[in-house]
Formats: C-alpha cells, sequence, structure tokens
C-alpha cells in the first residue's frame, strides 16, 4: 500500500469506543496540560469519540478547539459528547492527517493521542501538525507500545494475542510499538526542542480488570480487529476465539495486573 496509506486496525466497534471513551485529558494527557492555557487555539488530531477533545476544550476556554478524524461517525459521537458538557468552543471536521486542510501556523497546540501508531507516514503527519503550528506553540504526540505491554500472571494465549496484534498492524500499514518511536520521529520531522517523556496506564483492581480484559475480548472476536485478522490470514476464528477466553481468563486471576507503557513527546516549534 502507498506509504500515507493504513487501515485504522481497531474500527469503532462498540468493544472499541468503550475504551476510547474512557479517556481523560488527565489520564491521556497529562504531560500537555501544563502547556495549556484560557483563549487557545487547539487541534486535535484523531479525536476519536471525543472525551479527550471536550476535556482540553474545557481547559482553553474561551479559546477554541477543532477537533478532526479520518471517520465521520466517529465525529458525530465527538459531537454528542461536546453537546452533553454544554461546550460552544469546539468544531468538527473530517481530516487526513499526512494533509491537513489547515493555513500554515493555525494553532497554539496540536495534540495527537494514539494516532501515529497508525498511519502509514507518522513523520510526514508529525512535519504536517508542525506546520499548522504557530511559532512558539507545541505539538504534543502520544501512542502505546505493543511490545512492551506486560501483564501477570502468565495466562495461556495472552502472549498469542500480543504476537497476533503485531502482525495484523504492521501489515495494516501501522507501527504498533510507535511509542518508543516518537523521539525519533519527531526529530526526522525536523523538531529540535523536544522533550520525551513516557506514562502508562495500569489496571489491576477487579473492577478495571475486567472491563480491560472484557473489552480486549470482545474486539478479539467481533471488531473490524477480527475481521482483519482473519481476511489476512493471521489467525483462524477459532484462534480468535481462544485468545478472546485467555483474555477473560487472565481478567478473572486475583492477582491479575496489566501495564500499558506510552511514549510521550512534547515538541516546540
Amino acid at each position: 500500500m502507498p506509504k500515507e496509506s493504513a487501515v485504522y486496525t481497531h474500527g469503532h466497534h462498540e468493544s472499541v469506543l468503550r475504551s476510547h471513551q474512557w479517556r481523560t485529558a488527565a489520564n491521556s494527557a497529562a504531560y500537555l496540560i501544563g502547556e495549556l492555557r484560557p483563549g487557545q487555539a487547539v487541534l486535535d488530531v484523531g479525536c476519536g469519540p471525543g472525551t479527550i477533545t471536550s476535556d482540553l476544550a474545557e481547559l482553553v476556554a474561551p479559546g477554541r478547539v477543532t477537533a478532526v478524524d479520518a471517520s465521520g461517525d466517529v465525529l458525530e459521537r465527538a459531537a454528542e459528547v461536546a453537546r452533553e458538557r454544554g461546550l460552544d468552543n469546539v468544531e468538527f471536521a473530517t481530516a487526513d492527517v499526512h494533509s491537513l486542510d489547515f493555513p500554515d501556523d493555525s494553532f497554539d497546540v496540536v495534540h495527537a493521542h494514539q494516532v501515529l501508531q497508525h498511519v502509514g507516514d507518522p513523520v510526514q503527519a508529525l512535519r504536517e501538525m508542525r506546520r499548522v503550528c504557530r511559532p512558539g506553540g507545541v505539538v504534543a504526540a502520544r501512542d502505546s507500545d505493543y511490545a512492551a505491554m506486560t501483564w501477570y500472571p502468565e495466562v495461556p494465549g495472552m502472549q498469542e494475542w500480543q504476537d497476533l496484534y503485531g502482525r495484523v498492524a504492521r501489515a495494516n500499514g501501522g507501527e504498533p510499538d510507535a511509542g518508543r518511536r516518537l523521539l525519533s520521529w519527531a526529530r526526522e520531522a525536523g523538531f529540535t526542542d523536544i522533550t520525551p517523556t513516557a506514562a502508562a496506564w495500569c489496571f489491576a483492581t477487579p473492577e478495571n480488570r475486567a472491563w480491560w480484559s472484557g473489552l480486549w475480548a470482545d474486539r478479539t472476536t467481533a471488531s473490524v480487529y477480527a475481521e482483519l485478522a482473519v481476511e489476512g490470514g493471521h489467525a483462524r476464528a477459532q484462534e480468535l476465539t481462544a485468545i478472546a477466553e485467555a483474555w477473560r481468563a487472565w481478567g478473572g486471576e486475583p492477582d491479575g495486573w496489566f501495564m500499558v507503557p506510552h511514549g510521550e513527546a512534547l515538541c516546540r516549534v
């Protein structure tokens, strides 16, 4: 496929949105919050269902947030979230991060959470994010790193999940281990003032263990990811069922613990 083309591995199945709607600025963009000021113009790239977007809008009000995503359907959900929260300083549009339809120097802050792992050319995406960011502004990117995810105890089938996900994501044109590459990509995109950091989600209480394992079990058998895994010849349906069962078995472990590490890059323009 062309370098700038990639298939979004997760799709927007309910099990995917269950995860994405949990995200907030506090649990997914804490490294950026200290840079936000009232009155700023923010571009939220790959906004998904818009929970982080709405948090950003509250933090920069009366400034405005422009939220873009490749999927028009998920933008409808994002707009609904903003309406439910009574926000009138957010606007939504479809966009391709490789070629943003905004003039140079349009925004004070350009933010992308869990986006660069899914695009065909993350360096070009960062160049575009840099282009539309004003001098003195910041471009902020955060991505997970699938190979660095770890869990306890070692339930049979979980390693197969990690290996399979990597194969499917790369076959779709993405890079599932994006977190460790953000600094390199940002430097290649022309940034020279970069603050690289790392942070993690941890799922270990009975409640969030059940939530995390359940959404991944459902995602493994019922989402676009499941379809792509089978259609691409990466796994058979019965193998996906076995992996989903492994997720549920891990979720039932009283000592179950799962860490999702993220790389972060705060890039000054």
